[in-house]
């Protein structure tokens, strides 16, 4: 991640499923290895990455500034 100029399309997938909002863990983690044919594992480091990456960013700014907030506010529990 981070080297070419735009997103691959699993990882734009998974900034789409995170832009769906809450759905119960069983549901999300069902829609993950349905729809993305990945293991919940996988996909969370996955997004965890796009967080990182700046592509992710001016792909889906509002998506991924949510998301670094809870990472930061969970880090800050700890």
């Amino acid at each position: 991640m981070g080297d070419g100029e735009e997103l691959g399309r699993l990882e734009r997938d998974v900034l789409a499923l995170e832009r769906r909002g809450a759905v119960s863990p069983g549901a999300k983690e069902r829609v993950i290895r349905e729809e993305l044919g990945l293991v919940p594992v996988r996909y969370y480091q996955m997004l965890n990455a796009l967080l990182d990456d700046p592509r992710a960013l001016a792909h889906d700014p509002v998506t991924v500034n949510r998301l670094r907030r809870i990472r930061e506010a969970r880090r800050a529990e700890r």
